[in-house]
């Protein structure tokens, strides 16, 4: 297993049910630890720069509306394998088939508001810890 680091978001419908805890919590008994977090409310420019690879999907403006509907929790996670493992904890992008146990089965309802956000891959999960968090930030994790 690799250590690795992964960045979480909780995304403004979850932040909206009160769920920020029971997420966190979803979190931390699944052995990743929450070695930095945020809370913010992301801005037109940020949301846009954030989701920037997604600019031509013809989601990207209905995403960008609802990233700044509200205030979202960022987290930076760390832990052995830490992006499959949040992964697989979040469930799939569609709530609605999402299975029972996971955090989108539990507070999402559906494609669109999905209650989390996660980094699909290595490479990926540099650019959104830097996006989201300066390097001192995340320089000491005890």
């Amino acid at each position: 297993m690799a250590l690795e680091r992964t960045l979480a978001i909780i995304k403004p419908d979850a932040v909206a049910q009160n769920a920020i805890g029971a997420i966190i919590a979803t979190i931390e008994h699944a052995g990743l630890r929450v070695i930095g977090l945020r809370r913010l409310r992301l801005s037109q420019a940020q949301a846009e720069g954030f989701y920037g690879v997604h600019r031509e999907r013809p989601f990207f403006p209905k995403l960008v509306a609802f990233m700044t509907s509200g205030p979202c929790v960022v987290m930076a996670l760390e832990g052995d394998n830490a992006i499959q493992r949040w992964r697989e904890l979040m469930g799939p992008t569609d709530s609605t088939k999402a299975p029972a146990g996971t955090i989108r089965a539990s507070f999402g309802t559906s494609i669109e508001r999905n209650a989390v956000h996660g980094s699909d891959a290595p490479d990926t999960s540099r650019f959104e810890l830097g996006w989201m968090f300066a390097g001192c930030d995340l320089a000491l994790s005890a």
